[in-house]
């Protein structure tokens, strides 16, 4: 192991620091380490790093600073959405079968403690009809939270249509009907205005841009007011109580800068010619197919099914040889379970512990993948030659 050469395939599940990100965080650790709720000089210093970074990461969502609020990452964004709408444990929400688990189970605990929940069912493409939603609208739905990419499989959700859409059917409501998207895997990748998104909420994590782990933030539209998930201090206007990680938030700007450069988009269209090339070159060997639209699909996601193969098992041999991937969400790796992400387009148990989930990152070149082709053929002939179902 120690002689081969590591390829990360699991950008999906995080992303390394940038360099230039980890530099531009580090003062706030040692010299610039002041608390931003200090009336000091020192918290003054770090509460205009805070708004500073906020400016920035407003111009990406196009917003006014003022709507965002930092959190530890996107599960705490989600959790305070949901819980904040339904704080009364009344109304009906509207999701989907296939969505994080930090979304999914989060409507399941409301679900069962009186909140009325449609779950929608993704296509056999992995994409939400937009009119199965509209059909599940009721007077007393309070909610819509659908995910803008699906973590495993990479397809990309008309989140707009869906969001335009609620909005036009708001006008004729007293009620209005509150719209969040998970935007974890969209933000490195896909158009973040959240305005042409039309969404009231919207999530988002710093580790799977480039930036560290342990924070992230929630798009909040201005006049809309949520119960808190977390009550303490005066942080964010009483939205999030908590001492601001300075350092981390400053990485998570400075990763937004990066997607916010001119050359973001030669980037992008680097990472789509690898995933292309791979996708190809995986569907050659028998037996194999791919997950979710082809078209549909995030430039840096490939979701493979392999007939007769077992899953954790291929992920292993894999791993020995030095290459990275998984076979669906970091946040269910614990669970033995089929991927419900899998299920819920329709693919039977037994197939689907035969996946493997590929993500790409900007570091990524052509000879690893090529490396990691080679290595995939092998490892899957050597598991169909001990399976007892070949």
């Amino acid at each position: 192991m120690s002689n081969k050469k590591r390829i990360y395939l699991d950008s999906a599940a995080t992303t390394s620091v940038d360099k230039k990100v980890l530099q531009a965080m580090i003062p706030y650790f040692t010299d610039d380490f002041g608390n931003a709720s200090s009336i000091h000089s020192f918290g003054q210093d770090a509460e205009a790093t805070i708004l500073k970074s906020k400016d920035i990461i407003s111009n990406f969502l196009n917003c006014d600073p003022s709507e965002i609020i930092f959190t530890s990452g996107a599960s705490e964004s989600n959790n305070t959405v949901l819980k904040g709408v339904f704080d009364d444990f009344n109304g009906h929400l509207i999701t989907t079968m296939f969505e994080h688990p930090s979304v999914l189970e989060v409507a399941k605990y409301l679900s069962r403690r009186g909140v009325d929940v449609t779950f929608i069912k993704p296509e056999k493409n992995g994409i939400i009809d937009y009119n199965k939603v509209l059909d599940a609208i009721r007077e007393d739905t309070k909610l819509v939270s659908i995910m803008y990419v699906n973590n495993e499989i990479g397809t990309i959700q008309p989140i707009a249509k869906i969001g335009k859409k609620i909005n036009e059917i708001n006008t004729n409501r007293k009620n209005k009907i509150l719209f969040h998207t998970d935007a974890v895997q969209a933000s490195y990748f896909l158009q973040m205005d959240v305005k042409r998104l039309y969404c009231d909420f919207l999530s988002m994590s710093s580790h799977k841009i480039y930036g560290p782990k342990g924070v992230g933030l929630l798009y909040v539209k201005k006049g809309i007011h949520l119960t808190p998930l977390i009550h303490g201090g005066h942080q964010e206007n009483g939205q999030r109580a908590g001492t601001y990680n300075t350092p981390g938030i400053v990485g998570f700007a400075k990763a937004v800068e990066f997607i916010l450069a001119k050359n973001h988009n030669i980037e992008i269209s680097k990472i789509t010619k690898l995933r292309d090339f791979m996708i190809k070159e995986v569907l050659k060997i028998k037996g194999v197919s791919l997950n979710g639209s082809l078209r549909d699909r995030l430039p840096n996601n490939a979701n493979f099914l392999f007939k007769n193969v077992e899953g954790e098992a291929l992920l292993l041999k894999l791993d020995l040889e030095g290459v990275a991937c998984s076979t669906g969400s970091a946040c269910a790796s614990g669970s033995l379970s089929a991927s419900h992400v899998l299920l819920s387009i329709g693919i039977n148990p037994e197939d689907a512990h035969g996946s493997l989930r590929v993500s790409l990152n900007k570091n990524n070149t052509l000879s690893e993948i090529k490396i990691f082709i080679t290595v995939l053929k092998k490892a899957v002939k050597d598991l169909r030659n001990f399976s007892p179902f070949k």
